[in-house]
């Protein structure tokens, strides 16, 4: 049981990275973008989070509150990334280039910029290398519910994480909830379906397109963010996000456009980015690495093999409105 147990909790921590950023892509691809710069952006919420705490322990001489350092990278690196959703947004909503050749270069842009701008501060610290203090990495350490992380069994599984990955957890309700059951969810889903029936019934189709796109790219930041402060410690490790932008991309056709599912969609990759530690095979550390991709196109394939409507891609994702044409 100790062994399912650490195996779950382990699962839990590589997967919610995932689920930021599939949460993040899924809210866009519901207005009809194709934000393929989920990487990028991811990046770009990695180097800002971390930054952000360091300049400011650098700049007030002492080391943050744990209370104080969550709020400031998830703030900062959720700003870092809808600033890269918006680039895109203008490019595509107002300009309309094409979607994906536009999210790629978001993509190589953040990866590019926040792997400069990484090694580049860092250099500059007394230290030789970007990292936060031990007092502000607590605030992303494990924490302890009172009450329920006592009960048996239960709260080692479910109560026994870091703030972000309830953080995680209650942005998933909300989107499904929001999506679902909210006029403005509905309203955000017939963009995504239909944008010339939804600017004839009065929506502002850019307005929404706009909004679900930058807020998107926003979470997708959280979810880089995640990846430095927990796992690499507060410490910027050069390629850091190491592809899961690309992972959660395919996560959000997993999911079938669903944020429900895309939490049990990260938490099954997340198990596969950490079954070695709990598999040994006697295989090469290389084919563990593999299996998230492996996997990656084994969805991509079923998928588009049996197609259904109800867990159909939004109709008008990856096309350009364009509202004289309607």
């Amino acid at each position: 049981m100790d062994t399912f147990i650490n195996f779950f909790n382990a699962a839990v921590l590589a997967g919610t990275p995932l689920l930021f950023g599939t949460l993040g892509e899924i809210l866009t691809e519901k207005s009809g973008n194709l934000n393929l710069g989920v990487e990028g952006m991811m990046f770009m919420g990695a180097f800002s989070g971390l930054a952000s705490v360091f300049l400011l322990e650098a700049g007030l001489a002492m080391h943050l509150a744990p209370g104080l350092a969550v709020p400031v990278a998830v703030a900062f690196s959720f700003l870092a990334g809808a600033l890269g959703a918006f680039i895109y947004s203008v490019l595509v909503v107002t300009l309309r280039t094409q979607q994906n050749v536009t999210g790629l270069a978001l993509t190589m842009f953040g990866i590019g910029a926040g792997n400069f701008l990484g090694e580049f501060v860092g250099r500059r610290s007394e230290v030789g290398f970007l990292t936060i203090s031990a007092r502000a990495r607590q605030g992303f350490a494990q924490i302890q519910l009172p009450l329920l992380s006592d009960i048996p069994v239960l709260g080692p599984l479910l109560f026994s994480y870091n703030v972000l990955v309830y953080l995680g957890i209650l942005i998933a309700i909300f989107l499904a909830v929001f999506l679902k059951f909210t006029r403005a969810g509905l309203n955000l889903r017939a963009v995504g379906e239909n944008p010339a029936a939804a600017d004839a019934a009065s929506i502002p189709v850019a307005k929404y397109k706009y909004a679900a796109t930058c807020i998107g790219g926003g979470i997708c930041g959280i979810g880089g963010m995640y990846i430095i402060m927990v796992t690499t410690s507060g410490i910027w490790v050069h390629n850091a996000v190491q592809g899961f932008g690309w992972i959660s991309v395919a996560l959000v056709i997993f999911a079938t456009w669903s944020p429900a599912r895309a939490v049990v969609g990260s938490l099954l990759f997340g198990a596969l980015t950490i079954t070695r530690f709990y598999l040994p095979l006697g295989i090469p550390m290389q084919i563990y690495d593999t299996l998230p991709y492996i996997a990656t196109i084994f969805v991509l394939i079923v998928t588009s093999i049996r197609p259904t409507k109800e867990h159909a891609a939004p109709a008008h994702l990856g096309l350009n409105y364009f509202r004289e044409d309607r």
